[in-house]
């Protein structure tokens, strides 16, 4: 009796022994229908749905940033504010806010009988000029050929000295208001003078209306030129000694969100900000943009040195934690998963002994198919990095291990293959 117990238990202990191997085969099978171990394996189709890139590093120019605010300014020689350097009444205004003008353009007109009294004081002057000019000539002359007094030649040659100084002090007072002293002094008196404008630009903001009277002090009109406008940019005492003359700096306009400028510094300030302690940098915009108005508010970074690295697209980069990974082509990972199973399905063919000559050219058959999806598959692993310096879309790449020249890396899609791997390894874990 207990020998038939023990060879009982002996039979039921071997089949559950078989069991337990079967169901060990069939997860091995499922393992390797899932990929290869520590790699992501994607098929042409799944390539083409992600639109997946494949390259090698880039050698790419990354520098260090100064990120900084400003405004856009126009140069103290590129506004001016118009005076009437005389007193008088606004008889016309013949320009409009925002009007663009050009240098000596008629901006208004001004009244006032002052004006008539300068003109006739240049006119007497200019007369009494002309009288003693020949007075002084005559006592000169009498005074070298010694037959002229010396004193009535020394008070004539005074009062010449006096008068011309007077003259040409009335004539430059008529020059600054722009009236002819030529005209003046054949007789053409005029009651109102013009205002000029001193520079090209736009019309800004205009103090007058027709009847006030201004003085000379007086601001009445303001002009810009806008095409002299420039960035300011404000850099912190922190990064200053890194900004020079001479570089780039890319920035964006309040009013053009979407579209980046650029600029080359011109000027550096010498002085601190007190509040802010912030220094002026003056950078000339490289292109031609119109709607640029000053005071617009500006954001950009100066490109301070330059520096060629191994660099690859940001969205080449994973980030797991604290570490940084990238996925290389690894072919080699697909041909050892192709010869595991080409030896596996051997196995299998040796323990079916019953197999008919047809099924196993039915099985060689579907090996070539099994061969040629093996080609389309291609296996991405995953390699530890360093991420460095980022610009423009690019990060620098430090290797912890070297990899081949010809390493061809993924440049596109990183995050997918990475959340691929994590659901492959958590399958396998089931």
């Amino acid at each position: 009796m207990k020998t038939k117990i023990f060879l009982a238990f002996i039979m039921v202990a071997t089949m559950l022994s078989c069991n337990s191997e079967k169901k060990d085969s069939h997860e091995g099978e499922e393992h390797e229908e899932h990929g290869v171990e520590g790699a992501v394996v994607l098929n042409a189709r799944q390539r083409e749905a992600l639109n997946l890139k494949l390259g090698s590093f880039q050698m790419r120019n990354l520098t260090t940033l100064v990120k900084s605010n400003g405004q856009l300014e126009v140069p103290p020689s590129g506004s001016a504010e118009v005076t009437a350097i005389i007193g008088g009444n606004v008889k016309t205004i013949n320009v409009f806010h925002g009007d663009r003008v050009k240098k000596g353009q008629l901006l208004a007109v001004l009244e006032h009988p002052d004006y008539i009294s300068l003109q006739e004081g240049f006119a007497e002057i200019s007369s009494k000029l002309e009288f003693i000019e020949k007075e002084y000539a005559r006592q000169k002359e009498l005074f070298e050929n010694n037959v002229g007094a010396g004193r009535d030649y020394q008070q004539t040659k005074s009062e010449y000295n006096t008068i011309k100084a007077k003259y040409e002090g009335l004539k430059s007072r008529l020059q600054l208001l722009n009236l002819s002293p030529d005209k003046v002094k054949e007789g053409e008196i005029s009651s109102t003078i013009s205002i000029l404008s001193p520079i090209n630009g736009f019309i800004n903001d205009i103090n007058i209306k027709v009847g006030t009277y201004v003085d000379a002090k007086d601001i009445l009109l303001e002009i810009t030129d806008n095409s002299a406008i420039h960035a300011d940019f404000m850099v912190y005492e922190k990064d200053v000694h890194l900004v020079k003359e001479g570089q780039k700096v890319h920035f964006t306009v309040s009013n053009r969100p979407g579209e980046e400028l650029t600029a080359t510094v011109f000027a550096i300030g010498k002085e601190f900000e007190a509040n802010s302690r912030a220094v002026h940098i003056h950078a000339k915009i490289n292109e031609k943009v119109s709607g640029l108005i000053p005071g617009m508010y500006i954001s950009g970074h100066l490109h301070t040195d330059e520096k060629y690295t191994r660099a690859l697209p940001n969205d080449a980069i994973v980030s797991e934690g604290t570490k940084s990974f990238i996925f290389i082509l690894d072919n080699e990972a697909i041909e050892e998963q192709g010869h595991s199973e080409t030896e596996h399905a051997g196995h299998d063919e040796d323990k079916e002994a019953q197999v008919e000559e047809g099924n196993h050219e039915g099985h060689e058959h579907g090996d070539a198919d099994d061969d040629d999806a093996t080609q389309e598959k291609m296996a991405f692993r995953m390699v530890e990095v360093i991420p460095g310096l980022k610009d423009e879309g690019y990060t620098e790449i430090q290797l912890i291990n070297s990899l081949p020249e010809n390493t061809q890396v993924v440049l596109n899609a990183a995050y997918y293959l990475l959340a691929d791997m994590k659901k492959e390894e958590t399958e396998h874990e089931h």
